[in-house]
């Protein structure tokens, strides 16, 4: 084994700088142009095994009915069909509910929603599977329907015990407050709207093994499931993730139906097999983001500062439970937002109906807590002739130890005041809102309104179990790098951040590591990648393992450098591709060379890492706890123009300053900043969800259901990133951020209603719906107008 260094000259010619690292650098996707190229692979888009099947469901027509009577003689007939299976055809357990079983794959004696699957045909073509699909034969009795959030709370008709918060006397501080408002508010369902639909490829192995490629958030979960359905061990079950095209949640738990479709049939018939839904499918088949109702009753002084505040949320969970309950948990915890309460009392129930069991979506209940407290901070501005942005400031949490949340959390390293300083300087909004008030006083069509938003939001999963992670890491002889971790890229560009990790813990260049497909042979027993936590927990976890193989070949490169001293080896630098001490940087030798003299002397070059986010814990029955590692702060201003002839609007402006402590990757922080806005926009603007009378899901396809386009993006969009912010105990002092400002948008709510109130008197209340679609918008400006009258 060769010990001599690299010759000086040489060194000096490839003397790395200290700095040399992709971290808190902006860098491209890593996918990005095989994105736009089309190279980038799919589950779809991988070559179809040998003798491949395709799957299509049979589902339910009603939204609740008995079934009678199942007959699939006329399918199974055909030729190419080689199976139609029932729920009597799963070898192992009928359910794929994710915490609480109460979800079978295929329904058993009744169907609880239009859709519901009953059977799935496996054919050798998706043509020939439809067309079996439709002879088979069942008939059902139909039985009542609840279809509503309203209908389902007065039948009594719920998913979920009720979780309550409370804090001091609200009854009695209500009772004494100067100003007391009451009154409730709807949010909608939110279609996920991901551009690959749900898909499974399924190709059976050898001794009942089955491998899975799957577009799924969380491959443990899917592996599982499968191998609870199959009746094997979880061993005999490999899940991987190529990528996906778009998640939001949608992936989290209702990719792994599915995936069980697809297993089974594979088990059942020894061909590998496929279940893809085209687009209507998937959005009739698949639930949504919560519609919530909330009810309240407020208490301010003159000056708008809130005294107590109770309020009784109710979210929709659709036909099972799915991750309803923890969603709900998250409103709660999301109502204060970034706001102190000195007495409050907040309870939560989740209502079943019979419409798609609801699920995980971008913001998991947070935004519907927050969207009441907002709704209530608005009417309270309006009732009192305040700017709703004066009103906001009032009530911050302070840097008081008295300042907890509800559920007693401190709010340690609060950024809000500072944010609200830079952002109301660099967007002019005393500025602008004065002369929005004077265009106003003389546009009679044509109306502006300017709105500012904060948010808090906690990051963690709130069930405390969830918060770990794993990665293997190995290093091949010619310095080159394999990184696996159980975080699953879905165009976040979280490969990208990890990426970036990898290369800068073992100092060599990001083009050196090659992220693997996320699979559950390489790190087991993952979480979903969700609740904004994909680079906190699994960075901290490659760090880990990177740190592992670099003190391994700490004594490896002092020997190369013929180092005397034995403590110099823990000095040791490794960046740039090369290995050195500091004070000595002319004398290096390559990550290669040290990489190959480790592998000849008999030292591994693979590793685990792991990592568990420290102290987070929440006792429910008592409503106290600290369900979050930190919170993540952020700030917009929103200024809209509004058509009081068709009730149509546009955005105008909006600058937006986010808190994602120190950026490992700018540029990809940035990009999720403005997605989340943009897809917080929709959510409160124009995508309705709609079913008619028997539960059936009008709004199926882009031709019913509208997503924003590039048209409804700001004209000025100003985004930045809050500077000298780093986070303690965080990978590299990074903050979480794909969540967090979905609801930024809500500042798009407030400058709607200071638009639709410009058409009435001076405090008049301003009733507008959510979704604010352009109907919405048009009716609340002819109530303005009626009271103008």
């Amino acid at each position: 084994m060769s010990t001599i260094p690299s010759s000086p000259d040489t060194a000096q010619a490839q003397r790395p700088s200290p700095a040399s690292t992709p971290l808190h650098a902006p860098a491209p996707h890593e996918s990005g142009l095989k994105h736009t190229s089309g190279e980038a692979l799919y589950v779809d888009d991988m070559p179809e095994p040998p003798g491949m099947l395709a799957g299509h469901l049979v589902t339910s027509p009603h939204a609740h009915a008995r079934i009678l009577r199942r007959d699939a003689s006329r399918a199974r007939a055909l030729p190419g069909v080689h199976a139609v299976l029932f729920a009597e055809d799963v070898p192992g357990h009928n359910q794929v509910g994710p915490v609480f079983k109460d979800e079978p794959l295929f329904a058993e004696g009744e169907v609880h929603f239009h859709g519901q699957t009953v059977a799935v045909v496996l054919a050798e073509s998706a043509a020939l599977a439809r067309r079996a699909a439709a002879l088979v034969e069942v008939e059902y009795e139909p039985l009542p329907a609840l279809l509503t959030l309203k209908e389902a709370v007065e039948a009594g008709s719920f998913l979920s015990d009720v979780h309550t918060i409370r804090r001091g006397d609200s009854e009695a501080a209500l009772a004494a407050a100067p100003v007391r408002l009451t009154g409730e508010c709807m949010t909608g369902a939110q279609d996920h709207f991901y551009l690959e639909t749900q898909v499974t490829l399924a190709v059976p192995g050898e001794d009942g093994a089955v491998h899975l490629w799957c577009s799924t958030q969380h491959p443990t979960e899917v592996q599982t499931l499968v191998a609870e359905v199959l009746g094997t061990g979880r061993h005999q079950v490999v899940v991987e993730v190529p990528r996906m095209g778009g998640g939001f949640g949608g992936k989290e738990t209702q990719a792994a139906p599915f995936a069980c479709l697809a297993a089974l049939g594979a088990r059942a018939t020894g061909r590998p097999v496929k279940v893809w839904l085209n687009r209507d499918q998937d959005m009739a088949f698949t639930g949504k983001r919560h519609p919530f109702w909330g009810r309240f009753d407020a208490g301010f002084d003159t000056e708008g500062r809130l005294l107590a505040l109770k309020v009784a949320l109710y979210s929709d969970g659709g036909w099972s439970t799915d991750l309803s309950r923890a969603i709900l948990d998250r409103a709660l915890f999301h109502l204060d937002n970034a706001y102190f309460i000195p007495a409050l009392h907040f309870t939560g129930q989740v209502a079943r109906t019979n419409l798609p069991s609801n699920t995980a979506f971008r913001g998991f209940g947070g935004p519907q807590g927050m969207f009441v407290m907002e709704e209530v901070l608005n009417r309270a501005a309006e009732r009192l002739g305040l700017d709703p942005t004066v009103v906001r400031e009032r009530n911050y949490y302070r840097d008081t130890p008295a300042n907890v949340t509800p559920y007693g959390q401190a709010v340690e390293g609060n950024r809000l005041p500072r944010i609200h300083a830079e952002l109301m300087s660099s967007s002019d909004y005393a500025r602008r809102r004065a002369e929005i008030d004077a265009f106003n006083a003389t546009s009679k069509w044509t109306k502006r309104g300017i709105g500012f938003q904060p948010v808090k939001f906690g990051i963690s999963f709130t069930t405390s179990f969830l918060n770990q992670a794993g990665a293997l890491v190995m290093v091949y002889t010619d310095g080159s790098v394999q990184l696996n971790h159980g975080g699953t890229e879905m165009g976040q560009g979280l490969h990208t951040k990890m990426r970036a990790v990898c290369a800068h813990e073992l100092g060599v260049p990001v083009e050196r590591v090659r992220v693997m497909n996320t699979a559950t042979d390489k790190v087991p027993n993952t979480s979903a990648t969700a609740a904004s936590s994909g680079s906190d927990l699994n960075g901290m976890a490659v760090k880990q393992a990177c740190e592992v193989i670099r003190d391994r070949l700490r004594p490896v490169a002092a020997r190369l450098l013929q180092l005397e001293r034995g403590g110099e080896a823990d000095s040791l630098v490794f960046t740039g591709g090369r290995v050195f001490l500091p004070a000595r940087a002319e004398r290096s030798v390559s990550f290669a060379e040290v990489v190959h003299a480790a592998y000849l002397a008999q030292v591994s070059l693979s590793a685990t890492g792991y990592y568990r986010t420290p102290d987070i814990s929440y006792d429910r029955v008592a409503g106290r706890g600290k369900p979050f590692h930190y919170y993540a702060f952020g700030a917009a201003v929103v200024e809209v123009e509004v058509s009081g002839l068709t009730g149509e609007h546009r955005v105008r402006r909006v600058d937006i300053l986010h808190d994602v402590g120190t950026s490992l990757v700018p540029s990809i922080d940035r990009g999720q900043v403005e997605g989340g806005f943009i897809q917080g926009v929709g959510w409160l603007t124009c995508e309705e969800v709609l079913f008619d009378a028997k539960g059936r899901l009008l709004t199926h396809s882009p031709d019913t259901y509208k997503i924003p386009a590039v048209g409804d993006a700001p004209e000025d969009f100003r985004v930045a990133l809050l500077e000298r912010a780093p986070q303690d105990n965080t990978i590299h002092g990074s903050k979480a951020v794909g969540e967090p400002p979905f609801m930024l948008a809500i500042g798009a709510v407030t400058a709607l209603r200071h638009a639709v109130s410009a058409f009435g008197p001076p405090r008049t209340p301003v009733e507008l719906a959510s979704p604010a679609t352009p109907e919405a918008i048009l009716r609340a400006v002819e109530l303005a107008r009626a009271a103008a009258r």
